[in-house]
């Protein structure tokens, strides 16, 4: 006989819902909405992709499902990937130092390798090393929590 599975509580962990002021007409709750999936799945790409940034847009993401749904503000609140992320800057302004080393890590190794192996155009060459150190500067200037 199969244990009894123990069916998951969407209200597990701390409520956030205090924070959520939904819009008040029901087609602006659905763009924020619309436009909160859309900003979770840019910054999941930003995890993966060197140039593209995690946190904002997952701030975006929080700040569009804060007026559009209750349940989806918590559950990105909640996230154990996202949610310290979110919650850290809202508190304290600063991104975790180990986000920061492994962001400046990655965008290193893949710019680099970019340029030396994939990129033959000495002008697109110069462009690219460009906007990864613009990149490496802006994440060098945000404030680290350790």
């Amino acid at each position: 006989m199969n244990p009894p599975h123990r069916e998951l509580d969407r209200n597990e962990g701390p409520d956030y819902s205090g924070e959520v002021h939904l819009a008040p007409r029901k087609a602006v709750r659905w763009f924020f909405l619309l436009a909160g999936h859309g900003f979770v799945g840019l910054g999941v790409l930003g995890a993966a992709l060197p140039l593209l940034p995690t946190t904002p847009f997952l701030l975006l993401a929080a700040a569009c499902y804060a007026r559009a749904s209750i349940r989806f503000y918590n559950w990105l609140l909640r996230s154990r990937t996202f949610g310290p992320m979110i919650r850290d800057w809202r508190a304290h302004r600063a991104i975790r130092l180990r986000y920061k080393l492994l962001g400046i890590a990655l965008l290193v190794l893949t710019i680099g390798s970019t340029v030396v192996f994939f990129v033959p155009f000495p002008p697109a060459k110069l462009l690219v090393t460009a906007s990864g150190l613009t990149t490496l500067r802006l994440l060098l200037t945000i404030p680290t929590r350790l």
